[in-house]
């Protein structure tokens, strides 16, 4: 079970779930990529050339290894990030908890929030991703990168806060 559903209250229903946006993997698919692309170009190197010392060889093919390991990584720690990052608006509740290892958790109740922002940069309106900003009423801004469809995000939020906490059960 994930950490909105183990987190319900009594009476409490998810209406509405988005995660971060597949752009978070991006920049991590791209360096794993190429980390991999040298790393087989390596071990070819190391395979292909018959002159040298086996100890090129092997520098050659280690080095491949360890560019090939980093690489994998890199996309590993990217999907790990994407999938451990939930956020939820419930018929009573925000809820939105980043990290997995070290956790982030938000929790408003829908009628303490004072306002929620959204930024998008022209990238983020053509892919369909953005900045949420949440506050609540006497607290600090929150702020969440990179969420998809954050305008959907604000919208539900918004529809159930005029709704009232009763009217979602």
């Amino acid at each position: 079970m994930s950490y909105v559903e183990n987190n319900l209250i009594p009476g409490e229903t998810i209406l509405y779930r988005t995660k971060l946006h597949w752009i978070v993997l991006f920049w991590p698919v791209l360096v794993g990529s190429l980390l991999g692309l040298i790393s087989v170009l390596l071990f070819f190197s190391a395979v292909a050339s018959r002159s040298g010392s086996s100890q090129s060889h092997s520098v050659a093919a280690g080095t491949g290894a360890f560019f090939l390991v980093v690489g994998a990584a890199i996309i590993g720690f990217g999907i790990l990030r994407r999938n451990a990052t939930e956020i939820a608006v419930t018929n009573k509740r925000v809820l939105i908890k980043t990290g997995l290892l070290s956790r982030r958790t938000i929790e408003l109740l829908l009628s303490k929030i004072e306002s929620i922002g959204v930024d998008e940069s022209p990238s983020g309106r053509i892919f369909g991703f953005g900045t949420v900003i949440v506050r609540g009423t006497g607290g600090t801004p929150e702020s969440f990168d990179q969420i998809a469809h954050p305008l959907e995000f604000r919208r539900q939020v918004h529809a159930h806060v005029e709704d009232g906490p009763t009217k979602g059960r």
